[in-house]
């Protein structure tokens, strides 16, 4: 029976070899002047009637304001 050589170092080299690398990925479109989306926390003072008119209608409030706020900004 034949026994095949076994070079261990070779075998442990090629283990930690580096893979071929990646190809590169797709350039970024120039940069425009949008808004990132998402969202940011912040902290506002409304009037309460204000935000109890918003609260009405229940859950979805705060999407109501920010929708509101877009409309009177033009956006």
């Amino acid at each position: 029976m034949a026994r095949r050589p076994t070079d261990y170092r070779a075998a442990a080299e090629a283990m930690f070899k580096p893979k071929a690398p990646k190809a590169e990925p797709e350039a970024k479109p120039a940069a425009t002047n949008e808004v990132p989306k998402g969202r940011e926390m912040v902290a506002l003072r409304i009037d309460r009637d204000v935000l109890a008119h918003f609260q009405e209608e229940g859950p979805g409030w705060q999407d109501r304001i920010n929708a509101a706020l877009r409309k009177a900004a033009g956006l």
